[in-house]
């Protein structure tokens, strides 16, 4: 798989508490995942949020399927 697009998610402390947010916007992946998940089309959201693209949808759903293969690892300290 290639996740070229990926970069259109960012990570900031500052904006919605260090979610993964579109272009710095305060518009989270989880928020794009789950409208897609419930059914709404890449039109409706974008009607919904127009100042989104068809490729910050397709990013979301990139990175949350990149990140759903990561997993934690818990390490013991010495």
């Amino acid at each position: 798989m290639n996740f070229l697009e990926i970069n259109r998610v960012t990570i900031e402390p500052a904006i919605m508490g260090g979610k993964p947010c579109i272009r710095g916007m305060r518009i989270t992946v989880g928020m794009i995942t789950g409208l897609v998940a419930s059914g709404a089309s890449f039109q409706e959201i974008i009607g919904l949020y127009p100042y989104l693209e068809k490729e910050d949808i397709q990013a979301a759903l990139s990175y949350a399927s990149w990140r759903s293969e990561e997993y934690d690892l818990l390490l013991q300290t010495a």
